[in-house]
């Protein structure tokens, strides 16, 4: 309890509220809705075949089917109308390839999706450290998101297989009585594929949640920046201007140098002279009247 109550205490759970992480739990939950709904899935249908003979008739024949939908191992007896052992029909059709492709990926999205947060929580320094983490999720967040188009549409086309080849009608035309016109078959009840159904919308959502994941990932790995040529590596500093440096900016006043500009000494001597020449200095004192009288 105090390893768990260390990483709860160390955890940064703030980053759930955040887009980046809220997805991630988003595409946890829905990969648990995908690959369960379809990997769970049981289906049933019923027909009745009615002989000539009523003795000979059957009235209940059910069909019984499930996940990974390899049809042609599912078989059922029905009546030959003649006497002796009843047929053994099989279904046709082995759809397993696109059922298990969908559940592996919805399996791996979930266990992806789970490590993901736990890095965003317990290791979002690391994660962040020169965009590294960042840049791998980017990269199996697309992959992920391809994984998601092409296994829903393979999935799409094989539950479509799937339903037309559990259709009681289509089933009752591989029954040898029923081709006699004197036999009646007919369907009791279709079977229920609306866990099926769900299981594509669910591959399709999840397709969603990827490709809009893609975004929010990509702006953690600094690409962006780095296009745009203001992205700066974490771990080389650029040296500081020749213009900054310590104590101020450095920058030479230009009317304190010794070349240029007018610079007054006011030390200088200099002035009017009795003869009239420039000569009294501005520390000369004054020359008095009665000196000169």
């Amino acid at each position: 309890m105090d390893v768990v109550n260390q990483l709860v205490a160390q955890g940064q759970f703030r980053i759930i509220k955040q887009p980046l992480g809220f997805i991630k739990v988003l595409q946890w939950i829905f990969a648990i809705f995908a690959f369960s709904t379809c990997g769970s899935y049981s289906g049933m249908f019923k027909m009745s075949v009615q002989c000539k003979n009523r003795s000979e008739s059957d009235l209940g024949i059910e069909v019984e089917f499930e996940y990974p939908f390899r049809l042609h191992q599912a078989y059922f007896n029905a009546p030959t109308c003649k006497g002796g052992n009843p047929d053994q029909v099989f279904l046709s059709g082995d759809y397993s390839s696109s059922a298990e492709f969908f559940v592996t990926i919805g399996v791996f999205s979930f266990l992806y999706s789970m490590a993901a947060l736990s890095a965003y929580c317990f290791l979002l320094e690391k994660y962040r450290e020169n965009n590294k983490g960042a840049q791998i999720d980017f990269v199996v967040t697309a992959v992920f998101a391809f994984m998601w188009l092409v296994s829903s549409c393979a999935w799409a086309k094989g539950l479509s297989d799937v339903k037309t080849a559990t259709d009681p009608e289509r089933v009752i035309t591989d029954i040898p009585a029923c081709n006699e016109p004197e036999n009646q078959c007919r369907e009791v009840y279709d079977p229920k594929v609306s866990g099926l159904n769900t299981s594509v919308a669910f591959g399709f959502i999840n397709l969603i949640l990827w490709l809009g994941n893609l975004w929010f990932v990509f702006k953690e790995t600094g690409w962006m920046a780095a296009f745009s040529g203001t992205y700066v590596p974490s771990q080389e500093k650029q040296p500081a201007p020749d213009s900054f440096v310590q104590g101020g900016y450095g920058q030479q006043d230009p009317y304190a140098g010794s070349q240029g500009g007018y610079q007054p000494e006011y030390g200088q001597q200099g002035g009017y002279s009795e003869d009239g020449g420039y000569s009294q200095g501005y520390d000369q004192q004054p020359t008095s009247y009665s000196n000169q009288m």
